[in-house]
């Protein structure tokens, strides 16, 4: 029997005290199914639509409210990340309907890589905050990146800040990929030309997902790139001027 997608979300994986996406303590909910093939992605096992679990829309909000007395005191809320979370739009319309019921914030970890849809407009009426992954500033090195334009994620991007809607920028900053000076100072002007940016986030590329994609079978792309390190995030960080 086929499931009501808006009361059903294919789901990967659940943390209960999330700390580093988004203010606060949050809840973290991890949707399966990825349109993307990142590089340097450490979720490789998110990838797959028909991977992980259906959960109902009752069992994930019951699941939220047990936390509530931690999550609002501490600023925080839910955030959904993935994979990529938009893939389930109209699921994430019923459940921030629900949890803003319950005084809870509600925020999307996404590349912004989809079309702007009814459904994505309306979504974002319930959503307080976007983590936005900036996946490459140049075209042309993103699709090598992440096999897709970023025209977007900058369009989505615009459309955050035409709308009102709160964004933390994100950008994996990976050696030899996305920390060329030109690019980081074409992200820069940008980043200036949107009014709602809260935050700028650079996160250090690491391997640690490498034996995720090894047990799937699959290739790792960069093998030979070496992690970023404390130099690399305060060099970018200089040349953005955050």
């Amino acid at each position: 029997m086929e499931k009501d997608l808006s009361y059903y979300a294919k789901v990967h994986s659940i943390e209960s005290f999330g700390t580093v996406d988004g203010p606060g303590i949050r809840f973290v909910l991890f949707l399966q199914g990825c349109n993307l093939q990142c590089k340097y992605c450490h979720n490789r096992d998110t990838w797959d639509i028909n991977g992980g679990e259906y959960k109902s829309l009752d069992e994930i909000v019951e699941k939220i409210k047990k936390y509530k007395n931690y999550i609002i005191p501490s600023g925080g809320g839910i955030t959904v990340t993935g994979g990529e979370p938009l893939l389930q739009v109209k699921f994430l319309i019923e459940l921030f309907k629900k949890v803003k019921q319950e005084g809870i914030t509600t925020c999307i970890d996404t590349s912004g890589m989809v079309n702007i849809t009814t459904d994505i407009k309306e979504l974002l009426q319930y959503t307080d905050l976007v983590l936005l992954d900036i996946k490459h500033i140049d075209d042309e090195k993103c699709k090598q990146l992440v096999g897709a334009s970023n025209k977007k994620e900058i369009e989505f991007a615009k459309y955050l800040s035409e709308n009102n809607i709160k964004m933390w920028i994100r950008q994996v900053i990976v050696p030899g990929y996305t920390d060329d000076e030109k690019d980081l100072i074409k992200l820069k002007e940008f980043l200036k030309t949107l009014k709602t940016v809260e935050k700028v986030q650079l996160l250090p590329y690491h391997d640690m997902g490498k034996f995720k994609w090894e047990k799937l079978g699959q290739k790792y792309e960069l093998e030979n790139v070496r992690q970023a390190n404390d130099d690399d995030i305060k060099r970018a960080k200089e040349i953005l001027e955050i």
